[in-house]
């Protein structure tokens, strides 16, 4: 998809980028369309298939939680491959310096498979791949910590703290640009309305982004393996907000009935469906659609699906979520 944030390579960078590496000489590259934010390739050389990654340029008008976002993207793989079973691409090669290209970018295995939104599944097939989802969130949620937040931006002793910070910053994102987010203002007061809940919530890695073209199947020779990618916007906070992107249409975290089940089979904290559960459920809806109508400014133009799409769903998250959040008050 189009996007603001995309820059374009030539083949003579990614030549340069890849004989930098010692990773052979490139025969072949293409970019792949579907992210919408980073630059994406898939290269080939005679040492094998690769994915290279090309962050935007750091003169590019972002989102503040997306600084260092490429960075962050490789710390939460490494943090993955360390501490679980998750299948997820072997990182090769990451360039931070600026110095053969100028911008971040790294180098990871070409995994195989095909991305789930690309897919269509049996009946059979989607359950199966919704308990294997759950089983994996619980094994991310397995990976614990003291603080919260984005490690690109600010680590807090609670996730009061990290939350009000985290829905902050794209309050004033928005400002950057001259947009008012009446929305994003009414989710602040309620994090002051919940604050006691939220301060009292554990600390678990949390992936944010399980959408189905994040999530690659693979079923050679009947054997079904699922590998994540672009973990990039990770963070340490509440696991329940993974909740958002498994059985995604299914906005209420009671309906998630598959999923919910599947994940306590293997999760150390179980999932109760608890009044405080779904309100802090619905925060995690509510954060979602603020992201997607902070976004819009920064990738998007009037006429891009991008922008239409994402102020459909944000309106659409906003209204689940603010439903939970002022009955939960009573």
């Amino acid at each position: 998809m189009k996007s603001k944030t995309k820059i374009k390579l030539t083949n003579d960078d990614i030549r340069k980028i890849f004989k930098n590496a010692d990773l052979g000489i490139v025969e072949c590259s293409k970019e792949l369309g579907d992210g919408e934010y980073n630059a994406v390739y898939e290269v080939q050389t005679e040492m094998g298939d690769f994915v290279l990654k090309v962050a935007p340029y750091d003169s590019t008008n972002i989102l503040t939680y997306e600084r260092d976002l490429m960075r962050s993207e490789v710390y939460w793989y490494a943090k993955m491959r360390t501490n679980t079973n998750i299948n997820t691409p072997q990182v090769y090669y990451k360039d931070f310096s600026h110095n053969i290209f100028p911008s971040d970018y790294f180098i990871m295995e070409k995994v195989k498979g095909v991305p789930l939104n690309k897919l269509t599944l049996k009946k059979e097939d989607k359950i199966h791949i919704k308990k294997e989802l759950a089983k994996i969130t619980a094994n991310l949620h397995s990976v614990t910590n003291d603080s919260f937040g984005y490690i690109q931006n600010e680590l807090y002793a609670d996730w009061y703290c990290a939350f009000k910070s985290m829905v902050q910053n794209l309050i004033e994102d928005c400002k950057r640009v001259n947009k008012n987010t009446n929305n994003g203002e009414k989710l602040l007061s309620y994090i002051e309305t919940y604050k006691n809940l939220l301060k009292n919530v554990s600390c678990s890695l949390v992936n944010f982004d399980m959408w189905d073209a994040n999530v690659i199947y693979d079923n050679t020779n009947g054997k079904v393996n699922i590998t994540l990618i672009d973990p990039e916007r990770s963070f340490w906070g509440d696991p329940i907000f993974d909740f958002g992107c498994l059985e995604m249409m299914s906005f209420s975290l009671d309906k998630k009935t598959t999923t919910i089940k599947a994940y306590n089979d293997f999760a150390k904290t179980q999932i109760s469906c608890t009044n405080e559960e779904q309100i802090r459920y619905a925060f995690s809806l509510g954060y979602l659609g603020l992201i997607q109508e902070a976004e819009k400014y920064y990738r998007y133009t009037l006429k891009s699906f991008g922008w239409h799409r994402n102020v459909v769903m944000s309106k659409v998250l906003y209204k689940n979520a603010f439903s939970v959040l002022e009955n939960g008050k009573k």
